[in-house]
């Protein structure tokens, strides 16, 4: 009975320490953006470009985005689009025969249960074709500025490296952070995280020029060792 307690007090421990570690990072990466932090877009747009961003590299999802929004913007157009055309606008973003049957599917259930608006519950977007966790989250927090955790592969190899959790599946990143990360601050996590891993916590991460290494278990396990080693 005392070792359950002695471990339930540990655990506690640990997160409240890695609560206030996300705390100093999210504040140091807010100077970092601060002339950018946060931009609501339409939350159609979201959801749409969300679902084109699954298995691919941003620059793919920009691409594909960008044709098919500058041909169709409603759901109304892409219900009735042609099927042949959406998947050659967003060829870019790859799998493209499954993501245009995803998004013209979506937009015809968006016309029919919800009068052409976007559903703002994380359970009715999740019931949508194509919809994970992840696309959902965004267009709480992009489309509607309702607070939640979108984990991509950024904001879970970051979120890993930094050594906040310790998980394989970014679902259970997003469960982790939910529990460690205040949530006044849950709006800008994954922007903050996304941008600098777009930037400097790349596959083969920039540690020389990290301001937030002093906080990272990554660093302090590869690339002080490695230095250590070397000299």
């Amino acid at each position: 009975m005392r070792s359950v307690r002695l471990e339930k007090e540990k655990k506690e421990k640990e997160q409240r320490k890695n609560s206030l570690k996300v705390e100093r990072i999210i504040k140091i990466l807010e100077r970092r953006y601060r002339t950018r932090l946060f931009k609501r877009s339409d939350p159609f747009y979201v959801l749409i470009s969300t679902v084109l961003s699954q298995r691919t590299k941003d620059e793919n999802t920009e691409k594909a985005a960008k044709a098919l929004f500058s041909r169709f913007t409603t759901p109304q157009q892409l219900a009735a689009a042609d099927t042949k055309e959406i998947e050659n606008l967003i060829r870019p973003s790859g799998f493209y025969r499954q993501k245009a049957k995803s998004i013209k599917k979506i937009s015809q259930i968006i016309i029919e249960r919800y009068n052409s608006t976007v559903p703002r519950r994380f359970e009715e977007l999740v019931a949508l074709p194509g919809v994970g966790r992840k696309t959902a989250n965004c267009v709480l927090v992009y489309g509607y500025k309702i607070p939640a955790i979108p984990v991509d592969v950024h904001v879970h190899v970051l979120s890993n490296r930094l050594g906040i959790v310790k998980t394989k599946r970014p679902e259970d990143t997003e469960k982790q952070l939910a529990h460690i990360v205040p949530k006044k601050y849950w709006i800008h996590l994954n922007e903050l995280f996304v941008r600098y891993g777009q930037e400097i916590c790349k596959s083969r991460p920039l540690c020389k020029i990290c301001i937030i290494k002093r906080f990272c278990n990554y660093y302090k396990q590869h690339v002080t060792t490695l230095t250590t080693f070397e000299n």
